[in-house]
């Protein structure tokens, strides 16, 4: 579905292996004209640590047997796991009018508002790109653009081991405290809470959803 026509086909992908995203979408991007529609990409992944081009490896403390992805987004290291929604966002900047500063703080945005229907307040910073509730980090943001087209997206904390965490210096920053929604209020399930991310960011950017359980490819 086109921009054009002002939808965004979004795909429901369940629990995926991260590098195999990472290359679909990739290919996704590298393939993709002037004339394909835009994405999103809703997916849990198995433990991982992802190490963005910034990335130092010093802040990778102890990963154990978790395994570590050197990865093209910008930003430094984070974590992903069950319990955690993953948003990614096929888009076209330039279709969109929208510059990647202003693509990351839609996406702070959405997290945002969609913490606010369950009486939780958080906030963006600009300084270190994410989601905060009392200065934790509840979401990260991490995007590349290749061509005037994103690729990566965002990362919320649900209901997850927030362990992992404790063994990186998340986003670069020793002793980062971070949370979940799980730890503030009542939560709905996760794909649930998954498609209602959807809606707010697709409203953040003037689109209408399209769904699909259809993966990639």
């Amino acid at each position: 579905m086109s921009v054009a026509s002002g939808k965004i086909m979004v795909r429901s992908m369940g629990r995926q292996d991260y590098v195999t995203v990472w290359r679909a979408m990739q290919a996704f991007t590298e393939n993709r004209d002037s004339d394909s529609g835009d994405e999103l990409w809703l997916v849990e992944h198995p433990p991982v640590y992802t190490l963005g081009l910034n990335g130092k490896p010093e802040h990778v403390l102890e990963p154990g047997a978790t395994p570590v992805v050197a990865v093209d987004r910008g930003g430094q290291v984070t974590y992903h796991g069950p319990g955690q929604v993953v948003a990614y966002t096929m888009l076209d900047l330039r279709r969109l009018g929208l510059g990647p500063r202003q693509l990351v703080m839609a996406l702070e945005q959405a997290v945002i508002d969609l913490l606010a229907e369950y009486g939780v307040a958080a906030v963006g910073r600009r300084e270190a790109p994410g989601v905060y509730v009392h200065g934790a980090k509840i979401a990260a943001v991490g995007l590349r653009v290749r061509r005037g087209c994103c690729y990566h997206g965002l990362s919320f904390n649900v209901a997850m081991d927030l362990e992992p965490f404790s063994r990186i210096n998340p986003c670069g920053y020793p002793g980062m405290a971070v949370t979940q929604l799980a730890d503030l209020a009542a939560v709905d399930d996760e794909q649930i809470l998954a498609h209602r991310l959807a809606d707010k960011l697709a409203g953040r950017l003037g689109l209408a959803c399209v769904w699909t359980d259809d993966a990639a490819g």
